[in-house]
């Protein structure tokens, strides 16, 4: 029993430690602190206490190692898992595809912790938070369809906007999301080959009638007949009338420069 009371002493100790190593903006040395309480919570078999602290570890190194903070949360998810708690670590997987996103630079591993997050809401679906874990396993799918299309993985985004497109036209609130997930899975399609595209429209159109009076419906059919025409003029206009109301995101720009691409003699144009 003496043995456990000083334990308890000494995650005490090292939770203080860190949080005034944070209060000195000393990252690294409040993420050791933070891991050794981890550590001895364990010991303690207090798996909550051990997770938290994981967690905070985390959140430290983040502004200092983000490896160490991949580390750090990655332990704290496997707690969590252990425990049940799959929303959480469901979280902090996004967490950590966010550090490999703006820190770390490696698209393919944000993508795998999207995509073991989204995993983990989907299989809480069934507990009382249906929406909340619906719409958060939604974005989570949505990025790796974003990153996906980017990096020329279009059957594996375009069926993620599908299934979300699809999940979401029901939806009362959500359904005028869906004219942008069928758009872009209407794009990825454009870029692999014309055809898919004309039919991938007429199912969205049918599946989804309100797509059809959309400005992003009218803009893929101008698109598509510019493109048949191989007519780069009429295509950049039609392009250009669609920004000067909505705004092109960088996705879109990179997507339709893509389709651009592939009009005979536009070479490496842009879309001015």
């Amino acid at each position: 029993f003496r043995g456990n009371t000083r334990v308890e002493e000494a995650c005490e100790m090292y939770t203080r430690a860190a949080n005034m190593f944070k209060i000195a903006k000393n990252w690294s040395a409040a993420g050791n602190a933070f891991c050794q309480a981890a550590k001895l919570h364990m010991q303690l078999q207090s798996k909550h206490d051990s997770a938290t602290s994981f967690v905070d570890a985390g959140n430290a190194y983040k502004k200092a190692d983000p490896q160490e903070a991949i580390n750090c949360l990655n332990a704290a998810i496997d707690i969590y898992t252990d425990m049940g708690r799959f929303t959480i670590a469901a979280k902090h997987h996004i967490t950590i595809a966010e550090i490999y996103e703006a820190e770390l630079v490696d698209i393919e591993k944000a993508i795998a912790h999207y995509e073991q997050a989204a995993d983990y809401y989907k299989g809480e679906e069934s507990n009382r938070q249906v929406v909340f874990v619906k719409d958060s396993a939604n974005k989570c799918l949505l990025k790796v369809a974003a990153y996906a299309a980017q990096l020329e993985q279009y059957q594996k985004a375009i069926e993620i906007y599908e299934q979300v497109g699809t999940n979401t036209m029901d939806n009362p609130l959500l359904k005028y999301s869906a004219k942008e997930y069928f758009f872009k899975a209407a794009l990825c399609h454009f870029i692999v080959d014309e055809l898919n595209a004309k039919l991938a429209l007429e199912k969205y159109e049918e599946m989804f009638p309100a797509f059809t009076d959309s400005r992003e419906c009218k803009l893929l059919k101008k698109l598509l007949e510019a493109h048949e025409e191989q007519n780069c003029e009429a295509y950049t206009e039609a392009v250009k009338e669609f920004d000067s109301i909505s705004r092109l995101d960088q996705w879109l720009t990179t997507m339709l420069l893509r389709i651009k691409k592939t009009i005979q003699g536009e070479g490496d144009g842009d879309l001015k």
